[in-house]
């Protein structure tokens, strides 16, 4: 059983606190200013959301960033999408975080402080979403490195924000803003920055105050759809991503 003394501090991207009464707070970071996503923190995201699941002593888990943006930064250092082997490693660490996350069996805010550019899968995985004026949803990477949105992206916008606006999102690298992806159901509030924590404290606090069991089997109750989905779907479309990225490496080779 995982314990929280264990954990805190076993993440370079994360800085976590929690309050007496179980509200963990997961801040994304790197060097304490806003997160550069790369494979080390891919690799990192996957054991820490095991480690959340596994602590029962978390009533309430939310997530946020630090600086001006949730997650709008990637670094390819620690990634080898042109490999078999490197390709494995992103293939089972793909696998693993989404289900990781849905493994966690207490309701989860996502509290977004500024733009979401990559991985907001993990956003749609959270209960409630909270947002900034200055929030923007926009799927960065894949097309800048000209592989398939198949990590769980092409299940997860398409069963929050509506089929046709879901591919459109995905195809045509749309840019959502706040208004426009609460008006498609994707953020339940709009707050400003300076009280997006406070906010996101004031309601983990009111669900924090319900019986352990009904908060817990609520969130699982919830997110039994959203595991079949994942289940039956994110294998098969990291397969595919992974063929794309050996063809970015033909192509990059000019054979």
């Amino acid at each position: 059983m995982a314990t929280f003394e264990n954990y805190k501090n076993a993440y370079a991207n994360a800085k976590m606190t929690r309050s007496a009464d179980g509200i963990l707070e997961v801040a994304f970071h790197t060097n304490g200013g806003k997160l550069v996503f790369n494979g080390h923190t891919h690799e990192q995201f996957t054991d820490m959301f095991h480690q959340i699941g596994e602590d029962y002593h978390n009533r309430v888990v939310i997530l946020t960033g630090s600086g001006d943006a949730f997650m709008d930064a990637i670094d390819p250092e620690g990634f080898d999408f042109f490999t078999p082997r490197g390709y494995d490693k992103i293939f089972r660490e793909g696998r693993k975080i989404l289900m990781n996350i849905l493994d966690i069996d207490v309701p989860m805010i996502a509290a977004l402080n500024g733009p979401v550019l990559l991985h907001s899968e993990y956003v749609l995985l959270c209960d409630i979403v909270l947002a900034t004026p200055g929030t923007v949803f926009q799927d960065m990477p894949h097309y800048a490195f000209g592989i398939a949105p198949n990590d769980g992206m092409h299940l997860l916008w398409p069963e929050v924000i509506g089929s046709v606006r879901g591919r459109y999102f995905l195809l045509t690298q749309q840019k959502l803003g706040a208004q426009e992806a609460k008006d498609y159901g994707a953020v339940n509030e709009i707050v400003p920055a300076d009280r997006l924590m406070t906010r996101a404290r004031e309601i983990a606090e009111g669900i924090a105050k319900l019986p352990p069991l009904t908060s817990k089997y609520t969130r699982i109750g919830f997110t039994q759809r959203l595991r079949r989905l994942i289940d039956g779907g994110s294998g098969y479309g990291l397969a595919l991503e992974g063929i794309t990225a050996a063809d970015v490496a033909r192509i990059s080779a000019g054979t």
